[in-house]
């Protein structure tokens, strides 16, 4: 009965009779000394002196960014400036996905600790370049334009290594941090001085040049300028202007010159167009007249006129068939023999005077 039970709990220890009784809000919650050893982490801590990276509570402990966003978060501001931070880089460093690293990546860029800054190299390339920000709240009021690589405060952000000769007096930052920083609407930019002037507008070629005829007749350049305002009939995508059908119409004219059909033609101007249609379709009709121009035809010897044959006549004297142009005369032979048959026939080319009749 002398044994003392150390299982029962001490006694509340009473109030001071002279003193102020405390009200019920105002008192504490007991823990239990029991327990106390059970409840919450129990930090073993050993200082850091070479190799370590200063994290802020306020990315640590952030309320709203998942726990992956959080370890990328931590491992990006652990790594050296010009280490790649790229997706692929990351999916390949760590198990988590493409996808899981891109979601984090974009949380990250929307509470501020990442900022993607689109530049031209000097080579005219236009490259990505991520910065990581160690504190968002004091990136957002900092719109000065970016040096060579980083802005102090990203670079004060690097890891420490052992060849630092200022790694020994690094010391954690003890300042509050606020618990949850109000995320922005879009990610912060760096602002420029001047926007990069724009490129002048380009101008449109010219039509490539087409063959010319040897004898532009208005009749062939008519017929010309119907070939060119019939394609859209075979065609819609083939429509020209009025401009457009003026420079092709000479070149259409040289192929109809050639002795070529003008169906011919059109099946050479129309035939293996591109699927999606020609972007300028002057600039292909003249290219395709000019490198498709047939050749002169072959020079033909113009063919002799036939002998004049003349219709069979009854010659008056002998009544025997002979040639002649026109009827009522003598042939060869009386002509030859009879003087007066052939005075008329050497006579009749003039006019008979009133004395011969």
């Amino acid at each position: 009965m002398d044994t003392r039970n150390t299982s029962v709990p001490p006694h509340a220890s009473s109030a001071v009779a002279d003193g102020p009784r405390h009200s019920r809000a105002n008192r504490r919650p007991r823990v239990r000394p029991s327990a106390a050893g059970l409840v919450g982490v129990v930090h073993d801590n050993v200082r850091h002196t070479t190799r370590f990276t200063v994290i802020g509570n306020h990315l640590a402990q952030h309320d709203a960014l998942s726990l992956l966003a959080i370890g990328l978060g931590v491992h990006i501001q652990s790594l050296p400036p010009g280490a790649r931070v790229d997706i692929k880089t990351l999916a390949h460093r760590f198990p988590e996905g493409a996808t899981r690293i891109a979601a984090a990546l974009r949380e990250l860029e929307a509470y501020g600790y990442l900022r993607r800054v689109r530049e031209r190299t000097p080579a005219g390339r236009i490259v990505t370049r991520t910065i990581s920000c160690n504190q968002p709240a004091a990136a957002r009021h900092d719109t000065s334009p970016l040096p060579d690589l980083l802005r102090p405060q990203e670079r004060s952000a690097r890891t420490v290594d052992a060849t630092d000769p200022d790694a020994s007096h690094a010391t954690p930052d003890t300042h509050p941090e606020p618990t949850r920083p109000t995320p922005p609407a879009r990610p912060a930019r760096p602002t420029h001085p001047t926007p990069p002037a724009r490129p002048a507008p380009r101008k449109k070629r010219p039509l490539p040049a087409v063959p010319q005829p040897g004898y532009p007749a208005p009749d062939l350049l008519q017929a010309a300028t119907d070939l060119l305002t019939d394609l859209r009939v075979h065609d819609p995508r083939l429509l020209l202007s009025a401009c457009d059908t003026a420079h092709l119409a000479p070149g259409v004219a040289a192929w109809l010159e050639r002795d070529v059909p003008p169906a011919a033609v059109t099946h050479a101007l129309i035939s293996d167009l591109p699927p999606e249609g020609p972007r300028r379709p002057a600039a292909l009709l003249a290219h395709r007249l000019t490198a498709k121009l047939p050749p002169p035809p072959p020079f033909r010897a113009p063919a002799a006129l036939p002998p004049i044959v003349h219709p069979l006549q009854t010659c008056d004297g002998c009544d025997r068939a002979f040639r002649s142009p026109e009827p009522g005369s003598h042939c060869a032979e009386c002509r030859a023999t009879v003087p007066s048959a052939a005075a008329p026939l050497r006579d009749r080319s003039r006019t008979p005077h009133p004395d011969d009749l």
